[in-house]
């Protein structure tokens, strides 16, 4: 099964419209529709910018007792 993410706003008439599917016309599809809200509940840091502050730097470096 492929999965496809995508996010829509609902019109005015409440209909929903997903143009540039990844899928083949006839193909069969399964549709869920979650409310936004809930998902940013359930995963706060999504959608949030990822930064790397010193990604080389070694870490916890003093707890290795080969080191020492």
């Amino acid at each position: 099964m492929y999965a496809h993410r995508v996010e829509a706003t609902l019109n005015q008439e409440g209909a929903l419209v997903l143009t540039n599917l990844p899928f083949h016309a006839g193909e069969a599809v399964e549709v869920i529709v979650l409310s936004r809200s809930d998902i940013v509940k359930s995963y706060p840091l999504r959608g949030k910018p990822v930064v790397y502050t010193d990604p080389l730097k070694p870490v916890a470096q003093n707890d290795w007792d080969v080191q020492q």
